[in-house]
């Protein structure tokens, strides 16, 4: 048995099977699916039945589930809602980022967001909205999910990732499409990566969501990961020139800029991007 084995056999024997299924549970719930019943949960998840309506019961008394349209169908409890919050609290990047927002916001005009990926999706984990009417009627709130691949703030987030991981990420030959922008496959994917990586920031006209555009930048911690990203939503379909000619992408990058130094980056001279107003702008 080589060292990895061991390792293996030794995680094994310290996991708790129960445990284990009742998070598989939970993890089932999404935006899309928010309702979900035993029969189902045993056919994905492989546990029988029986196993899976005591697993339900058990989450439902601590109010991690709640009934649903009747008996037999569950959703997502407060409890879930409660340690979701709890855990945004104490994220270093919303005690450092919210003041870094909110100066964004004023500047801009635009409700201002951090984003971070947890696994092939986006979470909108602290906002700062604006005052203007318009923006009543966009529903992107803290906690708020989106695919990663089809999305311009996962392509930022994904920028330090390889070709190889970005295919354990996506093993299927194709991605679901969203809108005509969305990457088809994993080389596609990487190959927008790349770019908006080269770039230092992403813009987007309508690319997931049709009138709304996004400005993004990436955030990067004290070991020079991507851990999060800056972003703006433009209540329109298109980003007219004269809103770039603003420095609106300046703002984004110095905002990110700015929380990437609170949690004590310090980039290379050598690796500092170039000034926006010298590249040139690809809207996606």
């Amino acid at each position: 048995m080589d060292n990895q084995d061991k390792a293996d056999a030794a995680e094994s024997r310290y996991s708790v099977p129960g445990l284990e299924r009742g998070l598989k549970i939970l993890t089932e719930f999404t935006p899309r699916e928010p309702v979900l019943g035993a029969p189902e949960l045993s056919r994905r998840l492989g546990i029988p039945r029986t196993t899976v309506f005591r697993l339900l019961q058990t989450l439902e008394s601590m109010g991690f589930l709640e009934r649903a349209g009747g008996d037999k169908n569950f959703r997502l409890g407060v409890a879930v809602l409660r340690l979701g919050f709890e855990y945004l609290s104490s994220l270093e990047l919303t005690d450092h980022g919210i003041p870094v927002l909110e100066k964004l916001r004023d500047a801009t005009g635009f409700t201002s967001h951090i984003v971070i990926r947890d696994g092939r999706d986006i979470v909108f984990v602290a906002k700062a909205q604006s005052v203007a009417p318009v923006f009543s009627s966009i529903k992107v709130n803290v906690g708020t999910r989106l695919p990663a691949h089809a999305t311009v703030h996962g392509h930022v987030l994904m920028g330090d990732l390889t070709l190889d991981e970005l295919m354990r990420l996506y093993p299927e030959g194709r991605l679901e499409k969203f809108t005509a922008q969305t990457p088809a496959t994993v080389h596609d994917l990487y190959e927008r990566v790349r770019e908006d990586a080269a770039r230092g920031y992403a813009v987007s006209s309508s690319s997931f969501e049709r009138g709304i555009s996004v400005v993004s930048a990436p955030v990067r911690s004290d070991l020079g990961r991507i851990v999060a990203a800056v972003t703006v939503t433009i209540p329109r379909a298109e980003i007219d020139q004269p809103l770039l000619d603003s420095d609106l992408v300046g703002q984004v990058r110095q905002a990110a800029a700015d929380l990437s130094r609170r949690l004590n980056y310090r980039p290379a001279p050598a690796a500092q991007a170039p000034s926006p107003a010298r590249e040139s702008l690809e809207i996606k």
